[in-house]
Parts: structure tokens; C-alpha cells; sequence
């Protein structure tokens, strides 16, 4: 028990990406650029403080900057008629690119980053809290939060109702663009949060931290029950399909699969929930009837 417990500090960084994404799938966009707000996090964090600012107010700068990334993707998004993917894909580039400059600006190449982070960042990821490891209370404050606001206030419900039909929310009086806006900005701080825990589980600040993490954030938020086509999803849904697919992982790797092998089980557990979900299953039960009543009948 308590290797799972603690084996879920690897991949407590999907969940906190994950739920914020679940806003924006739900409004019928997606965002392929969270990984690269993750590297981009991690440098910063590591370039501010190594240029000798405060670690803490090193972190509150790298949020904003987050948030100000998804700002860029939600503005695009919502005042143009450019799909949400391929905004989203050129953000990818754009803040994988800021990152690898800021990470050649501080020498701060390959595997090793930037290290020698003070305890109290480390301890971020890697303490305790009443014997239980921090992640695990951070994702359950974002599950509080993020759950409150998607399923307990006005703002929740116009996401929902965005997402179901954009047009008649607009003409119900909804500010649409702002909260399409807004659901981007929340992914982007999503993105940030992620990738200062991963910087402080690694204890290193890499440009590459969440390179691979798109696939599983999008895998789990589908997985839990958000339709890729908006107006419907959960924040819980999304939390437990990120510890379930964590786990999976963890387990794969436990098999000795390599990374590229366990990519593959989870670009096939994609797309098989993808089509279970929009399977009409009622066509399928009326062919196989009358298949059925045609074999008896012979």
C-alpha cells in the first residue's frame, strides 16, 4: 500500500493538468500546448531563482506567466475562426521554443538542468504532510477547487452550456468568449502548477519537463467521461482516470516496458474510449437482433 501511495508522486502532475483541461474540452476546444507550458514553468522557476530572486516569488511570476500563456491560446481561440488544435499546436512550439532559449541563455542544457533548489522548494513534491506525501493534498485541493467551481457556481454552468451550444448560449445572454477565454487561462495554470511540481520532484529545472505529458492529460480527461465534442465532463471523473492511468504506467514500467512502449497502451486506451463513447449502441443491438431472428428462423 505504501508503494502506491507514494508511486503516485510520479504522475500527480497529470491530474493537476488534467482537471483544468477538463474545462476546456468541455467548451469543445482541447489544448496541445500544456506540455510545453510545463517546460516552459520548469526553466523559468529555475532561471529566476539562479539569477538570484526569491524561490517563492520565483514560483508566484512562473503561475502568472503560465496563466498569461493560456490567455495567448484563449484569445486566439475565442476572437478568431481558428480551430482550438491548431492554435493550440503553434502555442506548443511558441512556448517549447521561449523555453529552450531561456534554457540555453542559462547553460542549462541535457539532463541536468538547473539543480541545488532550496528544501523548502524540494519538499513541495517530496515531503510529508500527517504521513501522507504532498502531492496527494494538492491534488485533492485542485479536485475541492476546481470541482466547486465546474459544478457549483454560474461560471460551471456556462461552460457546460457553451459547450452543448455555443450559439444558444450567446443568445441567452452568456458571455461566451470570456469563457472560453477564461477556460484556456485555467489550463495554462494548470500547466504551470504541473510543471513547478515536477520541477520540484526532480529537483532540476529542464525545458523538456512534461514533453510526454500531453497524451496522457488528454487521455485521462477522455477517459473520465468528458465527450471530445463539449457540454459534458466532471472534475472527479478526470481525477480518477489520471490515478488510473498513472497506475497503469507505473505498473507497466514496473513490467519492464520503456516509456515509447506504455505511449502506445495509452494511445490505444484513447482511442478506444473515444469510440465506446460514440458507439450507437442501439444500432448495434438491432443488428445483431436481427441476425439473431434470421438464425432462428433458419
Amino acid at each position: 500500500m505504501n508503494n502506491l501511495l507514494y508511486s503516485m508522486n510520479d504522475f500527480a502532475y497529470i491530474a493537476l493538468a488534467a482537471i483544468p483541461m477538463t474545462f476546456v474540452i468541455i467548451t469543445g476546444g482541447i489544448d496541445v500546448s500544456v506540455g510545453s507550458i510545463m517546460g516552459l514553468s520548469s526553466i523559468l522557476v529555475g532561471v529566476l531563482w539562479k539569477d538570484g530572486m526569491n524561490i517563492w516569488m520565483a514560483l508566484l511570476i512562473t503561475i502568472l506567466l503560465a496563466v498569461f500563456t493560456g490567455l495567448i491560446n484563449g484569445l486566439l481561440v475565442a476572437f478568431t475562426t481558428v480551430q482550438p488544435l491548431v492554435v493550440t499546436l503553434g502555442g506548443m512550439f511558441l512556448f517549447s521554443g521561449i523555453a529552450l532559449v531561456l534554457s540555453g541563455g542559462s547553460s542549462a542544457s541535457g539532463y541536468e538542468g538547473i539543480s541545488g533548489f532550496p528544501d523548502a522548494f524540494v519538499n513541495i513534491a517530496n515531503g510529508l504532510f500527517l504521513s501522507i506525501p504532498n502531492p496527494i493534498w494538492i491534488l485533492l485541493l485542485s479536485i475541492c477547487l476546481f470541482g466547486g467551481l465546474l459544478h457549483f457556481t454560474r461560471y460551471g454552468r456556462n461552460v457546460y452550456l457553451v459547450g452543448i451550444n455555443i450559439k444558444a448560449a450567446r443568445y441567452s445572454g452568456i458571455r461566451t468568449k470570456w469563457t472560453v477565454l477564461s477556460t484556456y487561462m485555467l489550463s495554462g495554470f494548470g500547466g504551470g502548477i504541473s510543471g513547478i511540481i515536477l520541477t520540484s520532484y526532480f529537483s532540476s529545472a529542464r525545458s523538456d519537463l512534461g514533453a510526454d505529458a500531453v497524451l496522457p492529460v488528454i487521455t485521462a480527461v477522455v477517459l473520465g467521461g468528458t465527450s471530445i465534442f463539449g457540454g459534458k465532463g466532471s472534475v472527479l471523473g478526470t481525477a480518477v482516470a489520471s490515478i488510473v492511468i498513472g497506475m497503469m504506467q507505473y505498473g507497466l514500467q514496473m513490467a519492464s516496458m520503456t516509456s515509447e512502449q506504455t505511449s502506445v497502451v495509452i494511445g490505444v486506451m484513447l482511442i478506444l474510449a473515444v469510440l465506446l463513447r460514440n458507439t450507437k449502441w442501439q444500432t448495434f443491438k438491432s443488428i445483431f437482433g436481427a441476425r439473431n431472428q434470421s438464425f432462428n428462423r433458419e
